[in-house]
Protein backbone atom coordinates (compact mmCIF):
# COMPACT_ATOMS: atom_id res chain seq x y z
CA UNK A 1 0.00 0.00 0.00
CA UNK A 2 1.24 3.36 -0.73
CA UNK A 3 2.54 5.87 1.42
CA UNK A 4 1.16 9.72 1.32
CA UNK A 5 2.70 12.73 2.97
CA UNK A 6 1.01 15.10 5.02
CA UNK A 7 0.01 17.46 1.42
CA UNK A 8 -1.23 14.56 -0.93
CA UNK A 9 -3.84 13.59 2.02
CA UNK A 10 -4.94 16.77 2.68
CA UNK A 11 -5.25 17.60 -1.03
CA UNK A 12 -7.51 13.79 -1.32
CA UNK A 13 -9.49 15.20 1.55
CA UNK A 14 -10.52 18.08 -0.35
CA UNK A 15 -11.07 16.73 -2.71
CA UNK A 16 -13.51 14.23 -1.31
CA UNK A 17 -15.27 17.11 0.15
CA UNK A 18 -15.57 18.85 -3.36
CA UNK A 19 -16.97 15.84 -4.89
CA UNK A 20 -19.79 14.98 -1.95
CA UNK A 21 -20.63 18.67 -2.55
CA UNK A 22 -21.26 17.31 -5.93
CA UNK A 23 -23.20 14.35 -5.50
CA UNK A 24 -27.07 14.40 -4.96
CA UNK A 25 -27.90 14.94 -1.75
CA UNK A 26 -30.58 12.29 -1.78
CA UNK A 27 -27.83 10.13 -2.69
CA UNK A 28 -25.28 11.21 -0.03
CA UNK A 29 -24.21 8.67 1.52
CA UNK A 30 -21.37 7.19 3.08
CA UNK A 31 -21.46 4.22 1.26
CA UNK A 32 -21.03 6.73 -1.78
CA UNK A 33 -18.20 8.55 0.20
CA UNK A 34 -16.19 5.54 0.62
CA UNK A 35 -16.59 4.23 -2.97
CA UNK A 36 -15.43 7.62 -4.40
CA UNK A 37 -13.15 8.07 -1.89
CA UNK A 38 -11.72 4.92 -2.98
CA UNK A 39 -11.30 6.68 -6.57
CA UNK A 40 -9.32 9.07 -5.19
CA UNK A 41 -7.28 6.83 -3.38
CA UNK A 42 -6.62 5.08 -6.61
CA UNK A 43 -5.74 8.24 -8.26
CA UNK A 44 -3.08 8.91 -6.21
CA UNK A 45 -1.37 6.09 -5.43
CA UNK A 46 -0.83 6.21 -9.53
CA UNK A 47 1.78 9.25 -7.96
CA UNK A 48 1.83 12.67 -7.65
CA UNK A 49 -1.33 14.49 -7.88
CA UNK A 50 -2.53 18.27 -7.92
CA UNK A 51 -5.80 18.68 -6.78
CA UNK A 52 -7.25 18.47 -10.36
CA UNK A 53 -6.76 14.74 -10.95
CA UNK A 54 -8.62 13.08 -7.63
CA UNK A 55 -11.48 15.32 -8.20
CA UNK A 56 -11.85 14.52 -11.95
CA UNK A 57 -11.18 11.10 -11.32
CA UNK A 58 -13.81 11.07 -8.35
CA UNK A 59 -16.48 13.07 -10.10
CA UNK A 60 -16.67 10.53 -13.29
CA UNK A 61 -17.42 7.94 -10.97
CA UNK A 62 -20.66 9.95 -9.18
CA UNK A 63 -23.17 8.15 -11.96
CA UNK A 64 -21.63 4.74 -10.99
CA UNK A 65 -21.89 4.97 -7.55
CA UNK A 66 -25.64 6.15 -7.77
CA UNK A 67 -26.02 3.45 -10.04
CA UNK A 68 -24.44 0.75 -7.08
CA UNK A 69 -26.06 2.17 -4.02
CA UNK A 70 -29.08 3.62 -4.83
Amino acid sequence: MPQFDPESIQVMRSALEEVMRRVPSGHSTSTVKVYLAECILKTAAEGPISYKEPVASAANQIHVAISLFP
